[in-house]
């Protein structure tokens, strides 16, 4: 039975991707194979951050226990969970919509070939990030009208990207497609120009709806 590095667990809004604004529990796992510059959870990805030891069993007790019905995996990167469909099945099975929250740079084929497929939310890393060169656009092949791919911006030279990759592999026709700033960076009205400017029809731009809301320092929420 696979036991998981859980770094926090709570309920509250889904900040951002297709159901955002919806009530979800989160488990949030340890650990990351990236090390983005604007990382907003980098307390969760050092190998020495505090993590409750769960099974799959004793999460899907806890996510039970809540009455809410959206769960959101996260991390960190909770694709490099070993067992982690284990999980999946479990939640699903009991009813729950399950969500992934996972950075772009691992493959989600193996899981989108399962019978309890959850939703993916991947990110593509823009080059401010200084991750670009680790992105799998290879999963592209696996997205559903349930999936969104999501690009956080904080420069000019970041939008042109998000563009360039959004028109390269047809996104708007694929799954839901998001543009955020980096929190604190980029002017959101300028993302807004950008995407008049280039007529981005079916993209949306996303605020991060938690950091509004509390304190954009606040864990839990």
């Amino acid at each position: 039975m696979s036991v998981f590095p859980v770094a926090e667990k709570f309920v509250s809004i889904n900040g951002e991707s297709v159901r955002a604004g919806e009530p979800a529990v989160f488990i949030r796992f340890r650990g990351c194979n990236l090390g983005c510059g604007y990382c907003d959870t980098k307390w969760a990805n050092t190998p020495d951050c505090p993590a409750e030891m769960m099974t799959a069993e004793e999460l899907a007790e806890y996510v039970r226990g809540t009455g809410i019905t959206d769960v959101t995996l996260t991390g960190g990167e909770p694709l490099l969970r070993e067992g982690i469909y284990e999980l999946i099945e479990r939640l699903m099975k009991n009813g729950h919509r399950v969500e992934i929250e996972t950075n772009g740079s691992i493959s989600v084929a193996e899981l989108d070939s399962k019978p309890c497929r959850p939703a993916f939310t991947l990110d593509y890393k823009l080059p401010s990030s200084g991750m670009e060169s680790a992105m799998l656009t290879e999963n592209y092949r696996y997205l559903k009208k349930c999936d969104a791919v999501k690009f956080v911006s904080g420069t000019e030279a970041d939008l042109e990207k998000a563009a360039e990759i959004i028109e390269k592999f047809a996104l708007t026709e694929k799954c839901g497609v998001y543009i955020s700033p980096v929190f604190g960076g980029i002017d959101p009205k300028r993302i807004v120009e950008f995407m008049l400017e280039r007529k981005l029809n079916g993209v949306r731009l996303q605020l991060q709806l938690h950091k509004y809301i509390w304190d954009p320092e606040k864990r839990g929420v």
